[in-house]
């Protein structure tokens, strides 16, 4: 099963990577990284620039199975890099209709990486939501965290257990 990780940190090689680079070997899966993608913030007219990425992201999201959502937590919700994303899904709703069907029926996952030991309560509701709201397969989420930044992620039990979910249909 093709897997496709949309890592959403403002930092290419911060603590939300370490944790997408471990889900990238557990479950073979490619990294999108949000900060180097050139995406306009969603317009209600849906007149993007033509340097504009997010179809050619689309594109390539909508060619897997296992659609795995990373963000480290700003502010208590996801990062704006990744809300951008979420909010330009709309265009696949409204204009990109062929690019918004291929979602129904992907599989969902969403994992929050933060300095707290706990998950912010509600984080996970716009990622399950939106999910059902696509008519996809919402597989689960987890959080993160670093304790010191010279310790390793911990929770990494419960990110295999997740992670587990996509491993076992193989």
């Amino acid at each position: 099963m093709q897997s496709t990780i949309i890592q959403g940190s403002a930092r290419k090689d911060g603590h939300t990577q370490q944790i997408a680079k471990i889900v990238s070997e557990v479950v073979g899966a490619d990294i999108l990284h949000l900060q180097g993608i050139n995406l306009a913030p969603y317009q209600y007219d849906h007149l993007y620039p033509h340097e504009d990425d997010f179809l050619a992201v689309m594109e390539r999201v909508v060619s897997c199975e296992n659609l795995i959502f990373i963000t480290p937590v700003y502010w208590y919700a996801m990062s704006g890099l990744m809300k951008n994303f979420f909010d330009r899904i709309t265009d696949c709703i409204k204009v990109e209709k062929a690019v918004g069907k291929k979602l129904k029926d992907m599989n969902m996952m969403a994992i929050s990486c933060g300095s707290d030991s706990e998950p912010v309560p509600g984080f996970f509701v716009p990622f399950r939501r939106s999910a059902t709201y696509l008519g996809m397969h919402y597989l689960g989420d987890t959080h993160t965290w670093l304790e010191r930044a010279a310790d390793g992620p911990q929770g990494i039990e419960k990110l295999h257990q997740l992670l587990s979910r996509i491993t076992d249909r193989h």
